[in-house]
């Protein structure tokens, strides 16, 4: 009998999947003051069982350690719950039919806000305002798409903002038009801004409530940690205010945004703004770059053009959001600084330009602790797959992308070419060369069930019933053991937090989750159809089913 004190928490008699090299099984856990004090048998778990000592019996469902997002943004997904939400639905007609009942049930709201709709429910991936005009013609609507990089608007809101057949493309956007000039009613990148600088600033009552709601959704699917991959001053408030009152559970850090109009002046306010923490379990030490847009809207920064709709080659080669020689010394500044940069980049001169500016910090301040990632990787040139590991820079990918959707037929494929389209989401050949891998949903995009996203990792088929199709280049499918480790350990790195979450080893945070099943029992069903019953962090329940027992 040992004579330490009793576990609090003792799970036994069920697959426990450690990600831990050590020992990568065991059949049960004892977790004692927030810390995982021993993992082994059910015999050698037994000695630290006591009278107050809770104990569940997994009765063969899995325990795993706590999933992490290394790209998400909770406050928009909090936020589109609460507004008008259009995530989990398809059609025009559809959304035309929740944009009538949210506007007739919510009529004091002066804007009609929230979004979610796919771009190849339209054709070219752009709606109309007339559509929008018919069913709420006397308040202004802004609804952005699934990937954020485009808005609907109706009329009433192109009027207030002032935006004509006289006003100009931004430099980072652009105006889908109708024949004559006049604004057709979809907004590209930065053209989304020229209607949102007149909509009112959100509450910090409202983010608080999206914050919340978003946290316990996301507890809900197993997941313990995330990097908020765009936190502006409002956001960066409401989750500070939230740490100290004690409501935030989950283990985050918050990527600051870099205004990409400014320069280097910029880095002494962010240097400011992260010495407001770390609050709690909060902490704002990562700075988020966009180097382009996405591919299905032409803005995603390409090393060769895009081709037409004739299959010839284009004068389009995407937006360069940052020039690459400032862009190398504001990532070596921030670098030196001891910031994390999070970049977004979607094409292959985006990726390209983003390592070329980590090459640059590497040789100016020598091998820092930065851990840099660079976040959708949608097509990386092969002469830069092996880049990523040598200059230690973390893939940070997106997996439920991966898959042969309408999307990608429609409006990604045909503006490649084939040699360019094969060249999308190498997560094997990353992992080949060495490199490390983390994963992230980039909720409220596309879904942040880590499961769902793992299935497409494996598979490289949609969950889509609409697209039933063959994997997507199988060749870069992954192993169900990688795409757990990228979802726990390797977002545990990107987070600073692998020596003390990121696997189910003794000393570290009893960050761990219960699924219904055992995932790597493949008679037990599709890896997306399991469900989380329990979620602890510090062994702490912050999520649990009544099922779960004990």
């Amino acid at each position: 009998m040992s004579h330490e004190p009793a576990a609090d928490l003792v799970l036994r008699e069920g697959p426990i999947h450690t990600v831990d090299r050590e020992r990568p099984m065991a059949e049960a856990i004892a977790v004692r003051g927030g810390r995982i004090r021993a993992v082994g048998s059910a015999v050698e778990i037994g000695a630290h069982i006591g009278p107050r000592t809770r104990v569940v019996e997994l009765r063969g469902r899995t325990v795993l350690p706590g999933f992490q997002d290394a790209h998400v943004h909770p406050s928009f997904g909090g936020l589109a719950q609460l507004r008008c939400e259009l995530h989990e639905s398809h059609g025009r007609d559809t959304y035309l039919g929740i944009v009538r009942e949210y506007a007739a049930t919510h009529p004091s709201v002066e804007w009609i806000q929230g979004g979610g709709w796919s771009m190849d429910d339209f054709p070219g991936g752009t709606p109309c305002r007339e559509d929008l005009d018919r069913i709420v013609p006397d308040r202004p609507v802004f609804l952005p798409n699934r990937d954020g990089h485009g808005a609907w608007v109706n009329t009433r809101a192109l009027e207030l903002a002032g935006v004509t057949a006289a006003t100009p493309d931004p430099d980072h956007g652009r105006i889908e038009r109708d024949a004559d000039g006049s604004p057709s009613g979809t907004l590209h990148e930065g053209a989304m801004d020229l209607v949102k600088d007149v909509i009112p600033s959100d509450t910090r009552a409202d983010l608080e409530a999206g914050l919340l709601l978003a946290q316990a959704y996301l507890h809900s699917l197993g997941i313990t940690g995330w990097q908020d991959a765009w936190v502006s001053p409002d956001v960066l408030d409401a989750y500070l205010a939230l740490a100290e009152r004690g409501e935030l559970t989950a283990r985050v850090v918050g990527a600051l945004w870099w205004e990409r109009e400014q320069g280097l002046e910029q880095i002494d306010e962010l240097i400011e703004r992260r010495a407001r923490g770390p609050v709690g379990r909060f902490a704002t030490s990562s700075v988020k770059i966009m180097m382009d847009g996405v591919l299905e809207n032409f803005s995603g920064s390409m090393l060769e053009p895009y081709l037409g709709a004739d299959s010839r080659p284009t004068d389009n080669r995407g937006i360069r959001f940052v020039e690459p020689e400032p862009l190398g010394r504001a990532v070596t500044r921030l670098d030196a600084e001891g910031f994390q940069v999070h970049f977004h980049a979607i094409g292959d001169r985006a990726v390209r330009e983003a390592l070329d500016a980590c090459e640059v910090a590497l040789a100016t301040n020598g091998q820092t602790d930065g851990r840099h990632h660079i976040a959708h990787i949608q097509v990386i040139h092969p002469a830069d797959i092996g880049r990523f590991r040598a200059l230690r820079v973390v893939a940070n990918a997106q997996p439920y992308w991966a898959a042969a959707s309408a999307q990608m037929e429609e409006l990604t494929i045909p503006f490649l070419g084939p040699e360019r389209a094969g060249w999308q989401y190498p997560f094997k050949s990353l992992l080949r060369t060495g490199a490390r891998l983390a994963m992230g949903s980039d909720w409220s995009v596309s879904t942040p069930n880590p499961l769902l996203e793992m299935e497409l990792a494996v598979n490289r088929v949609s969950d889509d019933a609409r697209a039933q199709k063959p994997p997507f280049l199988p060749a870069e499918r992954l192993t169900l053991e990688e795409a757990v480790q990228a979802f726990t350990l390797g977002s545990a790195y990107v987070q600073h937090l692998d020596a003390g979450t990121g696997s189910l080893t003794v000393g570290k945070a009893a960050d761990l989750l219960v699924l219904d099943r055992d995932l790597f029992d493949r008679g037990a069903g599709e890896i997306g159809e399991g469900r989380v019953v329990a979620t602890f962090i510090d062994g702490e329940t912050v999520f649990e089913d009544a099922a779960l027992g004990g």
